[in-house]
């Protein structure tokens, strides 16, 4: 069995089990857990000391995992994805069967579908979105690599992966797009 097999196994029984994991995205390393598990959302909210207010990214596999999460695409939504050069985060309108602890104040939801080879196949194993916030404590700069997170941060999570915690490439943050109801687009960050 591969190490990546390994890791991802792992990652997926902690996640299953309703904690909190440190790993790897495909953009900066995140903080993740079950999207729909209320209580595995808290936990990241206390590892982080972020104010609950907060909303947070969530990852998941493939367009069809993406519409279980969100009612009524845009016209052309997926033809845009197929033009998308780097991970991009879109905010949605009209969530359904999410927790209210992952959906912003205004009712919005962010979604990234990845195409990283780990999370992919994580969620894929996990069936379901995971959260994706930066690994860091809220207000701090987000980890570039593995080696820029905090002891702190380590040692509040349940489960660390092991996976790429070597790469020394600096990761940036994701794109974000708000998608309207009506299909117009505002860039929040790009």
């Amino acid at each position: 069995m591969s190490q990546l097999v390994k890791e991802i196994q792992a990652a997926e029984e902690e996640v299953l089990l309703g904690n909190v994991i440190l790993y790897p995205t495909d953009t900066v390393w995140g903080l993740g857990c079950d999207a729909e598990n209320y209580e595995a959302v808290r936990k990241i909210f206390k590892i982080k000391e972020r104010e609950e207010s907060k909303s947070m990214i969530l990852l998941v596999a493939d367009i069809d995992m993406l519409k279980h999460y969100v009612r009524n695409l845009p016209k052309g939504f997926e033809e845009m994805l197929q033009q998308q050069q780097r991970p991009t985060t879109y905010v949605f309108t009209s969530p359904q069967n999410l927790p209210k602890e992952v959906l912003a104040n205004d009712g919005t939801v962010a979604i990234r579908i990845v195409k990283d080879e780990f999370c992919h196949r994580l969620i894929r194993q996990v069936s379901r979105a995971i959260v994706s916030t930066s690994a860091n404590i809220s207000g701090e700069p987000a980890p570039k690599s593995f080696k820029d997170i905090s002891e702190e941060i380590k040692k509040r999570v349940d489960f660390v992966v092991g996976w790429r915690q070597d790469d020394d490439m600096a990761a940036r943050p994701s794109r974000i797009v708000k998608i309207e109801a009506d299909g117009t687009q505002q860039v929040i960050r790009d």
